[in-house]
């Protein structure tokens, strides 16, 4: 007699049956065996970003370095200007360091130890236990938002899935229920997790594991995971300055360390209310904005920019990395984050 308070013993070979009939047709899934250089890429890139936008993504970047020797001989600019449109940057500067010691230590390939891959810039728990269990076949977890979720509702977890308690809790009963596939095993929660048992209206009638989900068996399924309620991003007026000379616009590089570190934008001011924006662009450049012509709002993790964009009359080249590009250069050079909005608005306008 199956146990009320827990999912039957044999639930993993239920999912890898479901999985071997169901998984998603992905670029980074292609090889066979599964390359470790994509493993890597791929499981960097999906970080906070949805399947469907990082497909394109990925095969520009495996166009452009096809092996972690080709990444690591390339500069930072290059790599950067890779990555825009994905976020996150640092991220991909801590790929560009792993390529380099990869290329120094390990002959361009990644390691199949695990303290050793973790001892590599930006990769975590859940990287290495991806990489290892998927590239390489060993017993190993890894545990991302998808796992959390769908293992608080089949074992009905009611501690908080952000906290340590819940967490370890989860990490427990992966740990006590890792197959031998774990490489297929840990995709097919992922997969669970991305298509059949989402955040607030699981697809309950769709999955494999209907019949041996707590959460679901006690009408739990839509109150479970519990999560901490987020502190709601600081939201701040962006004014951008449209300095055109020439066919030329004017750029600024911002600084080596910080948010969007080394990345090129717009001339931009930041405040609370946009007049002082405003009057803070007008101070940089010396020079007087007219009327507003393009309008963005961008969410990063913890802040939100609603951004105006005003051509500038009289500009004064302030001190610091700023110089005039032409669309043809901007267009080599990494730009931060919605700037590269910016720039394909003003090009029109240049042309």
């Amino acid at each position: 007699m199956m146990d009320e308070k827990k999912p039957a013993r044999d639930w993993p070979e239920k999912l890898l049956t479901w999985f071997d009939g169901h998984k998603r047709d992905l670029p980074w899934r292609e090889d066979k065996p599964r390359n470790p250089y994509h493993v890597w890429i791929s499981e960097i890139m999906l970080q906070q970003t949805r399947t469907e936008a990082v497909k394109p993504y990925f095969n520009s970047w495996m166009e452009r370095f096809p092996t972690i020797h080709d990444l690591a001989e390339a500069e930072e600019a290059e790599v950067l200007h890779q990555w825009q449109g994905l976020g996150y940057y640092s991220r991909a500067r801590n790929i560009h360091k792993a390529a380099r010691e990869m290329e120094e230590t390990y002959g361009s390939r990644l390691p199949d130890d695990k303290a050793a891959i973790l001892a590599l810039p930006g990769i975590g728990n859940y990287t290495a236990g991806a990489i290892l269990s998927m590239a390489y076949g060993k017993k190993e977890g890894a545990i991302d938002g998808n796992v959390l979720r769908v293992y608080a509702r089949l074992y009905q977890v009611e501690e908080d899935i952000l906290k340590s308690r819940g967490r370890k809790e989860i990490e427990s009963l992966v740990e006590a229920t890792l197959p031998d596939r774990a490489g297929d095993f840990n995709e097919a929660l992922m997969d669970l997790g991305a298509d059949v048992c989402i955040p607030k209206n699981p697809r309950c009638s769709l999955c494999p594991l209907a019949g041996e989900c707590v959460a679901f068996r006690n009408g739990k399924e839509k109150e479970l995971p519990r999560r901490s309620a987020k502190k709601p991003p600081k939201e701040e007026a962006a004014a951008c300055g449209l300095c055109i000379r020439e066919g030329r616009v004017l750029l600024h590089k911002r600084p080596s360390k910080g948010m969007l570190a080394s990345m090129w934008e717009f001339p931009m001011a930041l405040a609370e209310k946009e007049e002082d924006a405003k009057k803070g662009l007008e101070q940089l450049l010396s020079g007087t904005t007219e009327d507003c012509l393009w309008t963005y709002k961008h969410v990063f993790t913890h802040r939100i920019w609603h951004m105006k964009a005003y051509p500038v009359k009289e500009v004064a080249v302030p001190e610091g990395e700023y110089r005039w590009f032409s669309p043809e250069e901007y267009r080599e050079i990494p730009l931060a984050g919605p700037h590269a909005r910016l720039a394909a608005f003003v090009e029109k306008m240049v042309d």
